[in-house]
């Protein structure tokens, strides 16, 4: 993130869309379990019993329905083994589909899908219905409809993986960002440059060597303080003078 602002904003939304994703999630569950579901649309057929139910083209839900004595034990709502026989117009033999679903409780009225009708036509079914329901109080099959919204909790959970991810994607960023900014450069590195030492050129060296004129006047100013330290005496004074004012 560039800027702290962008920081909250971002990690703000996330949480919002977290928390509205998980409160829809748990009120269309509600909604679709208890007020959506119109579980019994068509009619409801005793067990045992027959009965001739008026049914649409497409997919019907049956569900097994009963009422609980003293709340239930708990759990999902146990089905006994059924026997049944749906006919359509013309004679034809319907399948049930099985598919269960969760045990929707209100009260002492409880109630679970068992499966699904696929029907081809729109018509007066004639059901036919048995099973080992002793244990039940008034046991029937209920024909009817989901609801029209049973996708919606699932599109919430997905919408708040989503959001999660990107609360996650945002503060990992943030932590990089802001270490990047505590961390101080690293000094810069000098590098020595010798200077070089400069060198007489020829000329110079030359225009600074010293003549002969200048050797033997350097030579007699020595001879003469050795001769007045008394280094030299006057006859050996005169002899070294005159060598070297001879050039030898």
């Amino acid at each position: 993130m560039k800027t702290p602002t962008a920081t909250r904003i971002l990690t703000t939304a996330a949480v919002v869309t977290m928390v509205v994703s998980a409160v829809g999630f748990v009120a269309m569950l509600s909604l679709n379990a208890f007020v959506l579901d119109d579980y019994a649309k068509y009619g409801e057929v005793p067990i045992p019993g027959s009965a001739s139910v008026q049914l649409p083209a497409g997919d019907v839900t049956v569900t097994f329905h009963t009422m609980l004595v003293g709340g239930g034990g708990g759990g999902g709502l146990p089905v006994p083994p059924l026997t049944y026989s749906i006919t359509g117009p013309g004679g034809a033999d319907v399948v049930l589909r099985e598919d269960y679903g969760g045990t929707t409780t209100v009260n002492n009225d409880a109630r679970v899908r068992i499966g699904y009708l696929h029907l081809p036509a729109a018509g007066t079914y004639d059901v036919k219905l048995d099973g080992k329901v002793s244990a039940y109080v008034e046991p029937r099959l209920a024909f009817g409809t989901g609801s029209a919204f049973s996708s919606l909790p699932w599109i919430c959970a997905v919408v708040f993986g989503c959001a999660l991810v990107g609360l996650i994607v945002v503060r990992v960023v943030a932590a990089r960002t802001r270490r990047r900014a505590v961390t101080p450069p690293p000094p810069p590195t000098s590098t020595w440059i010798p200077r070089s030492v400069p060198t007489e050129s020829p000329q110079q060296s030359a225009s600074f060597s010293p003549s002969d004129e200048g050797i033997r006047v350097q030579t007699l100013e020595t001879l003469a303080r050795l001769h007045d330290s008394g280094a030299l005496t006057d006859d050996e004074y005169e002899a070294e003078k005159k060598r070297v004012l001879d050039g030898r």
